[in-house]
């Protein structure tokens, strides 16, 4: 299940979703695979980001609601790396005895979109007179003093 949400006057958006990992097979090594599957899941929710956007990450387990939230603070797209969410995530399972495998996660995705650029239109300013630059520009001062 997937929800997401703006809001303009932060330009935030965020992406929540509800999943739960099977189990691993009989042949296959259960940290090998969480580890797969942690890659999958960031992949994915990190996939329409752009690069200069910033991202954090918080993941909490619906099972257990006396759990607390694992959480990443915000850092540029390009240095939300899988390996990172994979070591905070095998820390929180080391500790705790009672995070499963096969609960069911909320990963909650939150994405602010950097301004790029000034917002404005840069005024041309090359080959013209001092005159025309005065006119145009409100940070040229021009001092007329009389001397005596």
């Amino acid at each position: 299940m997937r929800h997401a949400s703006f809001f303009p006057k932060f330009n935030t958006t965020w992406r929540s979703l509800l999943s739960k990992f099977k189990s691993p097979g009989e042949d296959q090594e259960s940290t090998a695979y969480l580890k797969e599957c942690i890659t999958a899941l960031t992949n994915y929710l990190v996939d329409e980001v752009a690069e200069r956007d910033l991202v954090g990450l918080r993941i909490r387990n619906t099972k257990n609601v006396q759990d607390k939230v694992v959480g990443i603070g915000f850092r540029r797209r390009d240095h939300l790396k899988t390996d990172l969410v994979w070591n905070i995530l095998s820390k929180v399972i080391q500790s705790n005895a009672r995070f499963g495998l096969t609960d069911r996660l909320e990963v909650r995705l939150n994405k602010v979109r950097m301004p790029a650029g000034t917002g404005r239109m840069a005024e041309k300013t090359k080959g013209r007179s001092l005159d025309v630059l005065i006119a145009i520009k409100k940070s040229i001062v021009v001092v007329k003093a009389a001397f005596l």
